[in-house]
């Protein structure tokens, strides 16, 4: 099937890829085999092995690598079921930066998860499987300033390392954010924006605005619990935003999810307006 010319790995993950959705392979089938999908591309079996690793970095295939042909992967949690925010934003990024213009509104008490789920998307830059021509990040997180609602000390202290280990973890990770960004200004010639302001509050959720199309919204549940700091223990009550279960909704998707992504935005954009200096990272 591939003429004069051997196929790439990414072109053979491509067929195989259109063959799951359209149906020809279903949940649960097994695919032949290395050396029969070899034969069939007519090219070696590492080209194959890199064609079936994307495809299982890409959810569609399960038990890669375990001596028996893979299985064709169930399909994904629909959107309408909430998900961990680790488990269900780095897909969600993905699907945003696969657009020419992506534009990322986001409010949140630090960066790290957004951090973290970043790096899927950014290796599919770097892979040269996805290439927008502009990215526009704007970040709302609370001001170094106020007192915030979480994390504070169970018991109250005139001295407050909890606001000091937050604002510490709050810049680290917000310069982290903002150099990965950057980094594929410099090598893949995108244009890249970042911009971060500072909050007078702190927000009771998180919410991910994906190009104007896609409002991923979750709320922060708070615990109690230790962290070591600085060679003492900080007893406190805390929020894990990783563990915040994102709901989705889409403009698409119908006239009540539409309404809320589009409030979503007005009202993040009102917001952004209002506070009109950049948060500091020092």
């Amino acid at each position: 099937m591939n003429g004069s010319r051997r196929l790439s790995s990414q072109e053979i993950a491509d067929v195989l890829r259109e063959r799951i959705r359209g149906g020809d392979l279903r949940a649960g089938d097994r695919l032949p085999t290395q050396a029969e999908l070899a034969d069939e591309f007519g090219v070696e079996r590492g080209t194959v092995r890199q064609a079936l690793r994307a495809l299982q970095e890409d959810g569609l295939l399960t038990n890669v690598s375990k001596g028996s042909p893979p299985r064709i992967a169930e399909p994904a949690t629909p959107r309408g079921e909430p998900q961990p925010t680790m488990v269900s934003l780095g897909p969600r990024l993905s699907e945003a930066f696969s657009v020419p213009r992506v534009r990322v509104d986001v409010v949140c008490h630090t960066s790290e998860t957004l951090m973290l789920a970043l790096s899927e998307p950014l290796r599919l830059i770097h892979e040269g499987r996805i290439h927008p021509e502009t990215i526009d990040f704007r970040v709302l997180m609370p001001s170094r300033d106020i007192a915030l609602a979480f994390p504070v000390l169970v018991e109250d202290e005139e001295d407050d390392p909890v606001h000091q280990r937050w604002l510490q973890m709050r810049n680290a990770q917000a310069r982290v954010l903002q150099h990965n960004l950057h980094a594929v200004r410099s090598t893949h010639r995108i244009d890249v924006h970042i911009a971060f302001r500072a909050l007078p509050f702190t927000p009771p959720t998180k919410l991910y605005l994906l190009n104007g199309e896609e409002a991923l919204f979750g709320y922060y549940m708070l615990t109690r619990r230790e962290e070591e700091y600085e060679s003492r223990t900080l007893e406190m009550y805390d929020a894990l935003g990783s563990q915040s279960l994102l709901f989705s909704f889409l403009k698409r998707a119908g006239h009540r999810d539409a309404v809320f992504v589009e409030e979503s935005q007005k009202w993040f954009d009102a917001l952004w307006e209002t506070i009109t200096s950049d948060m500091t990272l020092s």
